[in-house]
């Protein structure tokens, strides 16, 4: 039978080891924000004014049949073009490599449309109670993918290459279904038609040149966005294979219509295996001015 003695020391080391790992938790935790913070502020400070300020129909004219309905379908004739853009999230993501591993996230992600940028900062529950921290980001021309357990232990920490850099325009080119003025040719993008539901789109940023497939559902909006190579590394090893997002659920907001739900996935023998689930729980825009 344990002392009062040995009972007390022992609640004394009990309590002392939780108090140290909440206080492990919370300081990994605002390593983390300080961290988005910094992030933000250079994303912040790459920002270039927009021009025009407004979309008008008349630039839809010269425009493939499909991609001139997109547009009539998602903007109106006097919208504000879309300077910046908060996004919040919430889904399932694959941490799996060789097998499915999906785990839960939530997720706010801060967008600019020029010079185009991006901050994704998730948090994936890989534990009840044991979160990974994910930035995943496109700044000043610039990718960044980083991983941290709690906060504290990395498990990724990529800095810009050129298959990074693509691999973040790229996905910032995907979802400009949520900012869509991002997509007018006003804005730089280059259109060139493939046939009655589907074109070819070109951005240019920096030494980084993408053009990707666009394809639009029955309703004339866009259901998915394809690209024939991206990398993908498994084992520590790079491999390229086709890469899209499939887009749905569509709704007004402030008057653009925006799909709710998306899914990423890579193009294996010729089958899309997703890794990501995700669905917009708000979203808001700054018009420029």
């Amino acid at each position: 039978m344990k002392t009062n003695t040995q009972m007390t020391t022992a609640l004394v080391a009990t309590g002392l080891l939780i108090g140290g790992l909440l206080v492990g938790v919370l300081y990994g935790r605002q390593r983390w924000v300080k961290g988005t913070e910094k992030m933000r502020s250079e994303l912040e400070s790459g920002r270039v004014a927009v021009d025009p300020k407004m979309f008008r129909v008349q630039e839809l004219d010269a425009l493939p049949a499909p991609v001139k309905r997109y547009f009539q379908r998602a903007l109106r004739d006097g919208q504000p073009i879309i300077a910046a853009a908060n996004v919040a999230h919430q889904g399932s993501f694959d941490m799996g490599e060789s097998k499915p591993n999906w785990k839960p996230f939530t997720s706010n992600q801060r967008v600019i449309t020029e010079r185009p940028g991006f901050d994704w900062d998730a948090k994936v529950m890989l534990l009840p109670g044991l979160p990974v921290f994910i930035h995943d980001a496109y700044v000043a021309g610039r990718g960044r993918l980083q991983a941290s357990v709690l906060g504290l232990f990395s498990m990724a920490d990529m800095v810009d290459s050129l298959d990074l850099r693509r691999g973040e325009l790229m996905r910032f080119f995907a979802e400009a279904a949520w900012y869509p003025t991002a997509l007018l040719p006003s804005q730089g993008v280059q259109w060139s038609a493939i046939d009655e539901h589907a074109a070819e789109a070109t951005i240019t940023d920096g030494d980084v040149s993408l053009t990707m497939l666009f394809r639009f559902n029955s309703e004339g909006l866009i259901d998915t966005v394809r690209s024939q190579s991206c990398a993908r590394t498994v084992g520590g090893v790079t491999t390229y294979a086709p890469w899209q997002c499939r887009l749905w659920d569509y709704e007004f907001r402030d008057g653009i219509n925006v799909p709710l739900q998306g899914e990423a996935a890579y193009v294996l023998h010729g089958e899309a295996k997703p890794y990501f689930h995700g669905q917009i729980t708000s979203i808001a825009f700054e018009f420029a001015h």
